[in-house]
């Protein structure tokens, strides 16, 4: 029997990255998955976002695992289309077990915005899915599990830059340093309010990832420029960037009953990074 036999997970930004590993490990441990992304450009962003063929090979690839998959592309920063994602997953599968709200944004870029319009932009983007897309899935889905009865788990993804900085004069890694530590605030006071309903609330804290948002030709020609971002970004082990998968196995240890009795925990994979 799987670690997770018989649930059901609802996963944010899982056409590719992190979103489709958690996706596809889950469904090996015995999850059928309600899977999101919003698959379109935005306009802060300047490395390619996902596409809707990434999110249909999500659900292949779960499909793949002996288990279900319902697919929609939806935006975090649109509470009520989360809510029908939601609802629409609870109908077809029966129940919500677990939530990983993983979608999120780093948006970088090579040269430092001076415009105001433009500084709003890239700041307001990205606290509204970082942060506010992080609350509008919590407030999509935790009303189904208490209505189940049935506890459950909820994994927050923030990062390291939310329990330490990283700081350079720019805009967007303020941004981003801001909503994760944001995202750790909300973990907690969600934790302490759905204690009583048997459902744990956590955060995971990764490193650099190897993934589209890490991974990308903006944010190597940024590196090159900047070079202070490896101080800034470097980790103690030697490794540049972990891979998805690293960080799947702690999703998957928060929601499983490995980790039934977590809650309220800011857990780093970090390779070291926080005390490098």
């Amino acid at each position: 029997m799987g670690r997770v036999e018989g649930k059901v997970a609802f996963i944010t930004g899982a056409a590719r990255g992190q979103g489709r590993t958690h996706a596809i490990r889950l469904a090996e441990e015995g999850a059928d998955i309600i899977a999101v992304d919003l698959c379109g450009p935005i306009d802060a962003v300047n490395y390619p976002m996902s596409t809707p063929a990434e999110l249909e090979e999500t659900a292949r690839e779960v499909e793949k695992r002996g288990r279900r998959a319902l697919v929609r592309v939806a935006d975090v920063r649109d509470q009520a289309a989360l809510a029908t994602v939601v609802a629409e997953g609870v109908a077809e599968f029966g129940r919500l077990d677990i939530v990983v709200a993983n979608a999120g944004i780093l948006a970088i870029s090579l040269t430092e915005p001076e415009d105001p319009e433009q500084r709003q932009q890239v700041w307001q983007t990205t606290v509204d899915i970082n942060l506010s897309g992080v609350w509008n899935t919590v407030e999509a889905a935790a009303p189904a599990m208490v209505r189940a009865g049935n506890g459950g788990a909820i994994v927050l993804t923030s990062s390291t830059q939310g329990l330490r900085y990283a700081a350079n004069n720019d805009l967007s890694l303020t941004a981003y340093t801001v909503t994760k530590h944001g995202v750790v605030g909300l973990m907690r006071c969600t934790a302490a309010d759905l204690a009583p309903h048997g459902i744990r609330v956590n955060s995971v804290h990764p490193t650099g990832v190897n993934t589209p948002m890490v991974t990308n030709d903006v944010m190597a020609e940024y590196g090159a420029k900047h070079p202070r971002l490896g101080e800034l970004m470097g980790n103690l082990l030697p490794v540049g960037v972990v891979e998805p998968e690293d960080i799947t196995e702690a999703v998957l240890y928060l929601v499983s009953d490995s980790g039934r009795y977590v809650t309220g925990v800011t857990l780093p994979v970090d390779a070291g990074h926080l005390i490098a």
